[in-house]
């Protein structure tokens, strides 16, 4: 009855109409209709459940049914914000590419524009990399190109050192660190999931289509340091809190008419769940409208998928990968989020010599080739300085 609702009243409101009454009538309409259908799950949920309030999992709503088929790259926050981006725009324009995954909070934790919301500037540290959020709001949807936001979520050294309760700390009660001087953030934490999710839904008032979070994940080697280190928790494995936080965004993010994906390991679709971090592919997968597995070749070492150098051989690398994360998913029948993964376009050089190839037009399009034959219809290219290769048939 919800359903009927929501759309007699948007229908008596009047779809005529022409450009931006007619989006947003219809952005208005496909929200309404995922509210009403995710509180009828979550009622329907409760009523099995004698009113225990199970949470409903929503994955089988994709809240953008018009959505393109995204073949898209990495843009960091500088280039949105700076002169590259016009290179970028151009590439867009002139090729089969039609998608830009934007850095809105970056690898060290600061969000990327300027904001007003009081909740985020109190936890965040807001850097305007990117002067004018609006303008550049604008000039994507100018040029058709769909927005995705990427959120780096757990891996959060401002939060961390703002906010050192909300984070692990060591004997002595200074925030821990990585090797590489990143301090995470503790996904036990809800002030922590709310937090991200309180970027997301500004990211989503800006116009932004659908959010990517990352990191979404403990530590490397956390079971290493995890009774070592103080932070709260509970009784619930780091699997099943890294699975609830994304199930929660989902649901928190549906109504709004957003899509949600994560970003996680290519090698875990090929091996069991890794506890010590947190991450397994299928429950993660199952609350997620897109996975993107990182199927850098790069990334593999010897051996993996029958090939001695797999960096030297991205279709090899690219075909196995699909097949193990088709096979990883199979269980999920409907519940099946589309697959869009990473891949390659840069050349890894701090492999050594023998062990890397100098990726091209060729590398690019081999992998391309992989994903057509194993039946993936999307993916995103990754180059961290946001330098594509020319000339590639990205079809």
């Amino acid at each position: 009855m919800n359903i009927i609702l929501a759309l007699f009243i948007l229908a008596s409101a009047g779809l005529s109409g022409s450009g931006a009454q007619e989006d947003s009538l219809g952005t208005k309409l496909q929200a309404s209709i995922n509210t009403a259908m995710i509180q009828g799950i979550h009622q329907s949920n409760q009523s099995n459940q004698g009113g225990g309030g199970i949470k409903p999992n929503t994955t089988t709503i994709d809240p953008q049914i018009d959505a393109p088929k995204v073949k898209g790259i990495y843009v960091t926050a500088y280039s949105a914000g700076g002169s590259r981006m016009n290179q970028l725009v151009d590439l867009m324009d002139n090729t089969d590419l039609n998608a830009m995954v934007i850095d809105i909070k970056d690898d060290e934790g600061y969000i990327t524009y300027k904001t007003d919301n009081p909740k985020l500037q109190e936890l965040g540290k807001p850097q305007p990399f990117i002067r004018d959020i609006d303008q550049l709001m604008k000039r994507l949807k100018k040029h058709d190109i769909y927005p995705i936001a990427r959120i780096v979520v757990f891996k959060d050294t401002i939060l961390a050192k703002k906010n050192p309760e909300l984070s692990f700390r060591k004997g002595d009660g200074s925030v821990w660190a990585n090797g590489g001087g990143d301090s995470f953030v503790n996904p036990y934490s809800k002030e922590v999931w709310d937090y991200n999710i309180e970027i997301a839904k500004e990211a989503a008032k800006l116009g932004f289509k659908e959010i990517q979070f990352d990191y979404v994940r403990f530590p490397e080697g956390f079971e290493k340091r995890a009774d070592s280190l103080k932070y709260t928790k509970t009784e619930q494995s780091r699997v099943d809190v890294i699975s609830d936080f994304v199930q929660y965004a989902r649901e928190e993010l549906a109504p709004l008419g957003i899509r949600v994906s994560v970003d996680i390991f290519g090698y875990a679709a090929s091996v069991p769940a890794a506890e010590g971090i947190g991450q397994d592919f299928v429950k993660i997968s199952k609350n997620v409208d897109i996975i993107s597995p990182m199927v850098y070749p790069s990334h593999y070492t010897a051996g993996w998928f029958g090939s001695p150098v797999p960096d030297k051989a991205p279709y090899q690398t690219i075909k196995g990968s699909m097949e193990d994360t088709h096979k990883k998913l199979e269980e999920l029948g409907e519940q099946k989020p589309i697959i869009r993964p990473w891949i390659q376009d840069f050349t890894a050089s701090w492999l050594g010599s023998g062990n890397y190839a100098k990726y091209g037009k060729k590398e690019v399009e081999e992998q391309i080739r992989a994903l057509k034959d194993t039946n993936v219809e999307e993916y995103l290219l990754w180059n961290a300085s946001n330098r594509y290769t020319e000339g590639v048939n990205h079809k």
